[in-house]
């Protein structure tokens, strides 16, 4: 048997997913600089992502029912055409609206990208397990290539979210990347995608939760470490980088927004990568998923260990030291590849202990958890800044990575069906 049963399908299905999250992540960097620009405060900053979050984890818990009950290549097409629509009606703000009055709108649209998103994912990331026909080593090398190549292209709209605000505005960039999703949807759409399950109609939704204990658990782990992961990333180290950088200025501003959109953008970019080159660097055709759950627990500790150290070392800062931020950046970078390895060996395990008779509702579950974490990493990112800057932030962070190393240090090596 082939490792690879239906390269057409996947090609379609990695094109569709790598766009959206291209505009992903154009849009989140649009909307962190723009309105930091115009004094938003981090709590405000905060909420723009709370309601995407909140939708996102919501959508997570039901978009696996409604990829069971009506197949997942509608949910595919159903969450870029939703993205479209937000992209454009969110290019239609008007600048002369009070803060309250933009916070309102930009939340109601967050929520529809939000929504967007996880259907997207949902249905793109359990093709994977019918693609490769549930074989373990292709599982994992094919999960890892989709879900690093999407965080590379993700990183990419980081970089080039900053790039579209400094020279087309606010705007114009929206409209940019809304008519490029729309062009690949119409692609993707006309070449069809083949060889995915078209639904069941007797799926319950009650069947949404799972009696899988390693699923549970394995979605309380993820949960804790992308909350951890957020808590420092949404708010806190991008506006902790503008005010370093920037003097105020309206030329100090569009450097600061360049800068901080490039240590975003390459952070998410190297992460995507080591994600993908996992299974070469672990030997993924020849580890048990066993092994690879115990390399869960074992790098796993190095998580918490990082953030705590970097939130030490911020409270140097005072005592003027110039070193103090290169060395954050480069602690950042050290944190995000072993951040990435453990991320890639969630996404294949998530796959291997879900049954493929209900892969599409255990991988919404597990992303419903996984948005749940990020929902209050943004919110404890804006209030931790707040409060007690970065400092605050890493500590906060620590403290919620070391809660998902306890999940992970419970998990079996069962493997479903």
């Amino acid at each position: 048997m082939s490792e690879l049963k239906h390269l057409h399908t996947y090609i379609a299905v990695s094109v569709a997913y790598s766009t959206f999250m291209f505009t992903d992540g154009v849009l989140r960097m649009i909307l962190l600089l723009h309105f930091h620009t115009l004094d938003f405060t981090p709590i405000q900053l905060a909420m723009i992502f709370l309601m995407y979050e909140f939708v996102s984890m919501i959508t997570n818990l039901y978009s696996g029912w409604i990829g069971a009950k009506f197949g997942m290549a509608r949910t595919l097409y159903g969450g870029m055409i939703i993205q479209i629509i937000a992209l454009s009606i969110l290019a239609q703000m008007n600048p002369a609206w009070s803060i309250p009055a933009s916070l309102a709108f930009i939340m109601v649209l967050q929520g529809m990208s939000g929504a967007a998103k996880d259907l997207t994912k949902n249905s793109s990331k359990s093709s994977i397990k019918i693609i490769t026909d549930n074989q373990e080593g292709a599982l994992f090398k094919w999960t890892a290539r989709l879900t690093g190549s999407k965080n590379f292209i993700k990183g990419v709209g980081f970089l080039a979210g900053a790039a579209l605000l400094g020279f087309l505005g606010f705007s114009n960039s929206l409209i940019l990347v809304a008519i490029l999703l729309t062009v690949v949807t119409v692609g993707v759409f006309v070449v069809r995608v083949p060889n995915l399950p078209t639904g069941e109609k007797g799926i319950r939704l009650r069947e949404v939760f799972s009696k899988n204990q390693n699923v549970n658990r394995l979605a309380l782990a993820r949960m804790f470490l992308f909350g951890a992961r957020d808590v420092w990333f949404v708010v806190g180290v991008p506006i902790y980088l503008f005010e370093i950088i920037s003097d105020g200025s309206v030329a100090g501003d569009m450097k600061a927004c360049l800068y901080v959109g490039i240590f975003t953008g390459v952070w998410i970019v190297v992460y995507g990568l080591v994600q993908a080159l996992t299974p070469n660097f672990l030997r993924y055709n020849e580890l048990p998923t066993a092994t690879l759950v115990q390399y869960l627990k074992n790098w796993g500790r190095g998580i918490p260990t990082i953030l705590v150290l970097l939130g030490g070392v911020t409270l140097f800062e005072q005592m003027g030291f110039n070193w103090i931020p290169v060395t954050m950046l480069i602690g950042f970078f050290v944190f995000g590849f072993i951040f990435a390895v453990n991320s890639s060996i969630h996404s294949f395990l998530i796959l291997a202990f879900s049954q493929t008779s209900r892969v599409t509702l255990d991988v919404g579950y597990y992303y419903m958890a996984n948005s749940g974490g990020r929902l209050v990493g943004t919110l404890l990112s804006g209030v931790s800044f707040q409060l007690g800057g970065i400092t605050l932030c890493l500590f906060t962070a620590g403290i919620m990575a070391l809660l998902s190393w306890f999940a992970t240090a419970r998990i079996s090596s069962a493997r479903a069906a």
